[in-house]
């Protein structure tokens, strides 16, 4: 069982927002750090990897779906058709070392910590990485994911969606600790701190102008001002977001 632990996901490839949670005195204190997700498709793939792997045993990497997809698109078995221009870059980017990391990252995977028990941290659900849940989906929605969970699961961290929440389901807590690299809503990076039997929804802020200037220096990638320039900025809003998503819930079902 662990005392404490900090969440991060959805890192999305961006370092700069990467190591400014990182730097936070919470996070440093942690004694564990769990990334839901999404680790690298963004424009510093290696890099950010490469930062994550300094973490050693401190740090529980959990499968994303964009990790996944990155690993399929590595070894050709992606349709490039479907993929965005910047997770086909990161693919190629990758050694084989770190596609052979990303493909072998579990999914979910369950913690024991101080005053939780047992906590399940996954992606977008327990059942799969690619599972939309958001903060208004339907209780009976919510009740299919769960009917697989063991009863004394009682809390579940997630991501994917890049938005905040935490909100109890029938008796079970349900934590979203947002995105480090592509926010939705605000600019700067949501991530939750797990102590003393408390969540603490958290939010990173640094400096926006200089980490896009860095992005832009650093990466290849053709478009990686643009890219940063949306994502990093946070110009999607949360209520977009949520029209977005929304339809992928089970929502509009029956």
């Amino acid at each position: 069982m662990v005392a404490s632990v900090a969440v991060l996901s959805d890192i999305h490839g961006v370092l700069p927002a990467l190591d400014a949670v990182l730097s936070e005195p919470d996070v440093m204190a942690a004694e564990l750090i769990i990334v839901t997700g999404d680790h690298v498709a963004g424009p510093q793939p290696i890099e950010v990897l490469d930062r994550l792997r300094t973490l050693g045993d401190r740090a529980l990497l959990v499968r994303g779906n964009a990790d996944r997809e990155l690993v399929e698109m590595a070894r050709g078995e992606f349709a490039s058709d479907q993929a965005w221009d910047i997770d086909l870059w990161a693919a190629v980017q990758l050694e084989p070392e770190d596609v052979a990391l990303l493909a072998e990252l579990p999914h979910p995977v369950t913690v024991e910590v101080d005053g939780f028990g047992k906590i399940l941290f996954c992606h977008g659900s327990p059942r799969h990485d690619d599972e939309v849940v958001l903060v208004d989906t339907r209780l009976d929605r919510w009740a299919e994911i769960f009917s697989d969970l063991p009863d004394d699961v009682r809390t579940m961290v997630c991501g994917h969606t890049h938005m905040p929440f935490m909100r109890l389901v029938d008796e079970r807590l349900v934590v979203n600790s947002g995105s480090i690299g592509m926010p939705y809503g605000r600019a700067g990076s949501s991530w939750a701190l797990l102590s003393d039997g408390q969540v603490h929804l958290r939010h990173t802020v640094f400096d926006i102008d200089a980490a896009v200037d860095r992005i832009a220096h650093e990466s290849t990638f053709p478009g990686a001002r643009a890219w940063a320039e949306h994502y990093v900025r946070a110009v999607t809003t949360d209520a977009a977001a949520l029209r977005t998503f929304g339809p992928r819930d089970g929502r509009l079902d029956g």
